[in-house]
């Protein structure tokens, strides 16, 4: 029998929940609360974990490239991930107030569920310590990695990123579905359900839109560098693309994204160097996603969304980021702790932006690794360059 995939099954869960939350008794929708209450409290548990084994593993990776090279690609790539930040930023804010009209706005007095048991399990440390910590040891590795003690320390960390990960793939991942289901009784209870998930259908066409944009725009840019045609080079990704959209992991699509790349006519050196590097640290669509969506949740929650308060968000997640294309669903589960204590998130808010970003992981994905195509030719440019200046 053919197993499930994990968008049937988050479907399968908000339709359930609110199913639970509509028609079945009220100790039934308590009971799955409950659940959504402690998975939500070990989802705050593990965040902190997560930045850690996620960003010291990857910074400690960038010990083994060295050089412009790598100065030139992180710095492309993480001005692109900031870039589609601030633009989706402000389209989101110009567009999805018109989306979200007073009726779709949560009723705060309405009643809810509520758990039949509270548990409270408080995090090892707190997200910013969290990041401070990780760019000490990510750093602390990288500078001593030609000496004893390196090989033992990266080889610890990598194996602390592997239980993270499977703790991601063999629990958070299947149970979220359930999650989700508790969160969307809860709204079903209290009369919201609906007018959410018609405002997430509108923001969801309008990511995919953006994504679309911000490619056209990174080639648009790589063209008028190399000469490229635009429209050409795209095509050329397009295998890459539909790779990103199925797998739902940027590291699972490097060869297909490789094999586009050189279609492009990039040099075997930078292709080999850039796509690699840039299926860890470009992660422009999965910016776009969760910037947007966190939006929407705000403005969802009569809150007023403002760019000073987004902007640390935004740039934090260039870096929060790092070493979670690896995952499916990796990009906001790195991206938890920042909701939270950046932009304040309740756990249904957080429950509602995993959702969301759950459906659309595979759009994100393939534009991620579409703009690694347009990083490499951009950094190719330059390469190319310096050869015929010493030539």
């Amino acid at each position: 029998m053919k197993k499930i995939g994990l968008l049937p099954r988050l479907i399968i869960g908000i339709l359930g929940g609110i199913l639970i939350g509509f028609q079945f008794p009220e100790w039934i929708g308590n009971t799955l609360y409950t659940f959504t209450h402690i998975f939500g409290e070990f989802l705050g548990y593990i965040v902190p974990l997560i930045i850690v084994s996620f960003i010291v593993p990857g910074i400690a990776d960038l010990g083994k490239k060295a050089g412009r090279l790598l100065a030139g690609t992180a710095g492309l790539a993480y001005a692109s991930t900031i870039t589609a930040g601030i633009i989706a930023f402000f389209i989101s804010i110009f567009i999805i107030p018109l989306i979200v009209t007073e009726g779709s706005v949560a009723d705060a007095e309405a009643p809810g569920l509520s758990p039949i048991i509270e548990l409270e399990i408080p995090a090892i440390m707190g997200v910013m310590t969290a990041l401070v910590t990780a760019f000490i040891f990510g750093l602390g590795i990288n500078y001593i990695r030609h000496e004893k003690a390196y090989t033992l320390l990266y080889q610890g960390m990598n194996e602390f990123r592997e239980i993270i990960v499977l703790t991601i793939k063999k629990i958070i991942i299947p149970l979220l579905p359930l999650h989700i289901a508790g969160i969307f009784a809860d709204m079903a209870a209290s009369g919201e359900a609906f007018h959410i998930l018609g405002v997430f259908g509108q923001v969801f066409i309008l990511i995919i839109l953006m994504h679309f944009g911000y490619i056209f725009i990174q080639y648009s840019i790589a063209s008028s560098r190399t000469g490229v045609n635009p429209f050409k080079a795209i095509k050329n990704m397009i295998p890459a693309y539909l790779t990103a959209l199925g797998t739902m992991s940027s590291a699972a699509t490097i060869p297909v994204t490789h094999r586009s790349t050189k279609q492009n006519q990039v040099s075997d050196e930078t292709t080999d160097f850039v796509i690699p590097l840039s299926a860890t640290i470009h992660l422009a669509g999965s910016t776009i996603t969760l910037v947007a969506c966190s939006v929407a949740v705000l403005i969802i929650g009569d809150q007023t969304p403002q760019f000073m308060e987004f902007l640390p968000f935004i740039l934090l997640l260039g870096v929060t980021m790092v070493a979670a294309p690896g995952v499916p669903g990796g990009a906001v589960m790195a991206a938890l702790g920042l909701l939270s204590s950046i932009l304040g998130f309740t756990e249904a808010q957080t429950g509602l932006m995993i959702a969301l970003y759950m459906a659309q992981d595979g759009f994100g994905t393939a534009c991620n690794i579409t703009g690694d195509g347009a990083i490499a030719l951009i950094v190719d440019s330059f390469v190319n360059k310096k050869k015929k200046a010493k030539a």
